[in-house]
């Protein structure tokens, strides 16, 4: 558990477009912003509660489990 409130991952979007998987994310937890990465980019390494990274592969589909942070 993450100490954050509501919902703080989703492995039910592995595979989905990044696209689909951020508005899945917001309308499960509106106090969050998902942020579309491409893997291989650089990002901050902060623990935030209001933030999720979609990580998606090159071809644009989740290949991580989207989680708080």
């Amino acid at each position: 558990m993450s100490g954050c409130e509501g919902k703080d991952s989703w492995p039910e979007l592995v595979g989905e477009r990044g696209e689909t998987a951020a508005q899945v994310i917001a309308s499960e937890n509106p106090e969050v912003e998902a942020i579309i990465v491409v893997e291989g980019a650089s990002v901050t390494g902060d623990f935030r509660c209001d933030r999720v990274w979609v990580w998606v592969d090159a071809n644009g589909f989740v290949d991580r489990v989207p989680v708080l942070g």
